[in-house]
């Protein structure tokens, strides 16, 4: 992304050595072939993407000076008609990708072709704006390990667990039911391991060099989280919900039966406890487990955790 902004923004071929001299990750490379090696992997994704990388020089008496970049006309998509409904779709996609952070590293980038001298066109980069919605304190580090390939150790703690050393090597991050998960190999476990991000406590540390491990090939995280997270819902959840309460429970109800003029028992399938759980809990004194025990057990517990270790009366015996 920060390779796009740089020969996208500029309106003269940049050099290598400006190019490198711009972008975090390729100045913090250790040697000139590291650097050659990331570049030139970089610029084949782009044109794999069908993003043209143009090489060329403006200066006709040395030619053998050539530099990069991208033409914007080549770069830009012919006008798309979309439905109402198309629309609707694509406006709440823009909205996932509001996180400042994402940027940062290009914004530094523009600044340093700046003050070389380097003339920017900023109106070119709406084009290809990054912008990502996120609570859990660790996703920056995480995110940036991922697309930097840099090994990471952290605390992880699983609920009613204490916390404990991870080393991982991430090699993606993706969303699942409104929450976030790290792909990647656990060099503690020797094996493909998930992490819920918002449950790794404290600082990511590195552990090692930006490109030091390779992604393995044909990894699709989609397929991680399908065996990880399996769609099936073979357990029935019997609910005590209060009138008007509960309504995403409700949506996907198996029955509803009416108890008395305040509550109703509704049955709902699901897979996951955890997830269910935090559902659940979500509703507070409006939504009580009848049944099974085990869920019931996780409401309490994630109920603790939210209110710091006392228990509110939200769950009678």
């Amino acid at each position: 992304m920060n390779l796009i902004f740089l020969l996208l923004a500029s309106t003269k071929y940049l050099t290598k050595a400006q190019i490198r001299e711009s972008i975090a990750d390729y100045r913090e490379s250790t040697s000139d072939q590291a650097f050659d090696r990331m570049f030139e992997r970089d610029k084949e994704e782009l044109r794999e993407l069908g993003i043209n990388v143009e090489v060329g020089s403006h200066d006709p008496l040395f030619n053998d000076n050539e530099g990069y970049r991208i033409p914007r006309d080549s770069a830009e998509l012919d006008d798309i008609e979309l439905t109402r409904e198309e629309a609707a779709v694509v406006g709440l996609a823009t909205r996932v990708w509001q996180h400042a952070g994402l940027s940062s590293g290009s914004n530094l980038a523009l600044m340093k072709l700046k003050s070389i001298g380097i003339d920017i066109d900023t109106s070119v980069l709406r084009m290809a704006e990054p912008r990502l919605s996120t609570h859990e304190p660790a996703f920056d580090d995480v995110w940036d390990a991922a697309i930097r390939r840099v090994p990471i150790t952290f605390d992880y703690a699983r609920p009613g667990q204490p916390a404990a050393r991870r080393h991982l090597q991430p090699w993606g991050i993706l969303s699942w039911r409104d929450r976030w998960y790290v792909v990647g190999h656990d060099l503690d476990r020797d094996d493909t391991r998930v992490f819920r991000v918002s449950r790794i406590t404290g600082e990511v540390t590195a552990a090692g060099r930006p490109g030091s491990y390779d992604v393995p090939e044909g990894v699709d995280l989609r397929q991680v989280a399908d065996t990880l997270f399996p769609a099936s819902r073979d357990e029935i959840a019997v609910l005590r919900v209060a009138k008007g309460r509960g309504l995403s429970l409700r949506r996907r109800s198996e029955s509803v039966q009416t108890l008395d003029d305040t509550t109703d028992r509704v049955t709902v399938r699901f897979g996951s406890t955890w997830e269910i759980a935090g559902e659940i809990a979500s509703y507070g004194a409006d939504v009580l487990v009848e049944s099974p025990t085990d869920l019931r057990t996780a409401v309490v517990e994630q109920l603790r955790r939210a209110v710091g270790g006392e228990l509110a009366e939200v769950v009678r015996p």
